[in-house]
């Protein structure tokens, strides 16, 4: 995968756009600390990156957070998902619930995980472009999250 710059001149990861899994339950989301060495290492986020040729933004969330956090597709069920653009650039959250007990581990990019309430989630140093999706004024994933 490569950088791709958007038409407004950002650098974005991902030439195809990329995708993330936010999965909710009892007003909780999971969250996980990107590991050090990873862009914007130390920072909380959702699992996600880059999609490839062909994928889907489901495909690519899903295979974001099995390679991240051992997270298998089995374990949730996806509702919707909310977009965001920038100068022709996207990244697809995908929103989803535990459809059962979900199996967690520390893989790749992740250095730990945390299930955060919905009021506790800005307080925490989050990944600046997972801070702005949280924060949108339209507040597509707070709601989502409280309703889950």
């Amino acid at each position: 995968m490569t950088w791709a710059t958007c038409t407004l001149g950002h650098a974005h990861w991902g030439r195809r756009g990329a995708a993330g899994l936010l999965l909710a339950e009892s007003g909780r989301v999971l969250l996980q600390l990107r590991a050090k060495w990873a862009h914007q290492g130390g920072t909380w986020s959702i699992p996600g990156g880059a999609r490839e040729r062909g994928e889907s933004a489901v495909d690519a969330a899903l295979r974001e957070a099995a390679e991240e956090m051992s997270i298998r597709g089995r374990e949730v069920e996806v509702r919707s998902s909310y977009v965001a653009t920038c100068g022709g650039w996207s990244y697809e959250t995908v929103l989803a619930v535990p459809s059962g007990p979900v199996h967690l581990a520390h893989l790749s990019e992740s250095d730990a995980h945390l299930w955060a309430d919905v009021d506790d989630v800005g307080r925490l140093s989050l990944h600046p472009a997972f801070r702005r999706a949280w924060e949108a004024p339209d507040g597509t994933l707070q709601d989502f999250v409280t309703r889950a």
